[in-house]
């Protein structure tokens, strides 16, 4: 990083140990920084109330109170406080801990110069820019449904949004990931810059590395000229890598190597691009079980998974689902220039109990398959899929109910249809009489809760005939 130009920015160096407290400054006082030292908490916590510093460098293992401790209250005094944590090996948990609880980064001993630098520069224009913007933050999510789960997300994207924090987003399919992706973006000092959106299981794994970081021409058959890769593109802004559990194992290493370093190394290239921009990652999956499973290396997952935000399912949302379809058929209504006066009671009554594997995508593709399919009114029953109302009336089967008199009208139904039709009809209709619950529905139908999400999963990626 150059000097700072202009007036020096003030730093503040929390560290007990007298040798880094000399090296630590004098790299900070090379790069132009106006630096003062504490080398304990009382000492460190006496100088922040006094200078009015903004960026805090904090090691954790201070003699007299506990580092984690110090930063609450540094950062309840002035919120708007970045802090780099300095952490040994052994401490990354903690480290991560702070993390979560807002600090802008932590480096882990030893780390070099550069990486130094890069984090004090990262912090330092975070901190200029906030003051910077405008008092009114973008509240815009793009989320419908008023429901408390969804409150709890949307103010922990507006408390994550202001950190350099990487934030791991989980959902099952159709949650609205990318949503919250764009969200965290949207509210954040970098919304001006780009955000870029790249799906790593999209991608066959030998591009993606150029997908990623770009290539120069010639590196590889093909490559006729130079390509900016995706974290090039993202400079300034945000960078939102989809599925990052299907990323292969030899690019996992490069990421990891890209997130210390905050520099790209195209394809075939011979100097890194230094790049500032902020990671955002989502999958579908479990990532501590692909760490577990070997597919997912387990030093990338501890340093993505800092702040965590799970995307619910439709079926944990209450009343979401009725909102979500209102607002679609009002607007694929208007695309479509087309009346629609709404959901009847019935229609209400049955998107309430459908269990809905497919999520918000899943909604909205009916949604869109009715305004498409009819001239306008009220949604009835009569205008949705067939296949929709036909599982959500067909009832819950065991060997009771087949053997039950007048169970012969229900067996015809089902007679002649393909298993795997079959299968999906029981599935959902159990689903749906147990009010959307896999834990429930998998005891009854003697399965697995994962071996359950994984057919939901792959029905709603193929949603079948309408």
């Amino acid at each position: 990083m150059a000097p700072t130009r202009g007036k020096p920015v003030m730093v503040l160096l929390i560290e007990d140990t007298p040798s880094l407290q000399l090296i630590y400054r004098s790299v900070l006082t090379g790069a132009g920084h106006d630096v003062r030292v504490a080398g304990s908490a009382a000492e460190g916590m006496a100088q922040f109330l006094a200078t009015g510093v903004q960026v805090v460098l904090l090691d954790l293992g201070l003699p007299d109170r506990d580092g984690l401790d110090l930063m609450a209250e540094m950062m309840a005094t002035r919120p708007d406080t970045r802090v780099i944590i300095i952490t040994a090996n052994g401490s990354i948990n903690k480290a991560v801990e702070a993390m979560r609880a807002g600090a802008h980064e932590f480096l882990v001993k030893p780390f070099d110069e550069a990486r130094f630098l890069n984090a004090v520069g990262n912090a330092i224009e975070r901190s200029q820019s906030r003051r910077a913007a405008p008092k009114e933050a973008q509240s815009g999510s793009g989320f419908i449904g008023s429901s408390e789960v969804m409150a709890r997300i949307q103010a922990k994207i507006n408390s994550v949004a202001n950190s350099m924090a990487t934030v791991f987003i989980t959902g099952e399919s159709g949650t609205g990931k990318e949503l919250c992706a764009l969200a965290v973006h949207g509210n954040s000092p970098r919304a001006k810059g780009p955000f870029i959106a790249l799906n790593c299981g999209a991608i066959p794994h030998d591009l993606l590395e150029s997908e990623v970081f770009g290539h120069v021409k010639g590196s590889f058959t093909g490559a006729i000229s130079d390509k900016p890769g995706a974290a090039t593109a993202a400079d300034g802004g945000t960078l939102f890598l989809d599925e990052i559990c299907e990323m292969a194992p030899a690019l996992q290493t490069k990421l990891l190597r890209f997130l210390q370093t905050s520099t790209v190394l195209p394809v075939g290239a011979t100097r890194p691009i230094k790049v500032n921009v902020r990671i955002v990652c989502a999958t579908n999956r479990d990532p501590m079980d692909a760490v577990r499973r070997g597919q997912f290396r387990e030093d990338l997952y501890y340093r993505l998974f800092v702040v965590p935000i799970h995307m619910p399912p439709l079926r944990d949302r209450s009343d979401d689902v009725i909102e979500i379809a209102e607002t679609a058929l009002t607007r694929f209504a208007e695309e479509e220039g087309r009346r629609f006066d709404g959901l009847t009671p019935e229609v209400a009554h049955l998107f309430r109990r459908l269990p809905w594997p497919g999520n918000v995508r899943q909604v909205l593709n009916v949604i869109r398959n009715v305004v498409v399919l009819n001239e306008g009114g009220p949604v009835t029953l009569q205008m949705l899929p067939e296949d929709m109302v036909r599982m959500a009336q067909t009832p819950v089967l065991t060997q009771q109910t087949l053997a039950a008199p007048g169970a012969e009208p229900l067996m015809d139904s089902l007679l002649g249809r393909p298993l795997a039709e079959v299968e999906r009809i029981i599935v959902t209709a159990t689903l749906a009489r147990y009010g959307g619950s896999i834990p429930k529905a998998a005891r009854v139908l003697d399965l697995s809760p994962s071996t359950l999400y994984r057919k939901l999963e792959a029905w709603a990626k193929d949603p079948g005939e309408r």
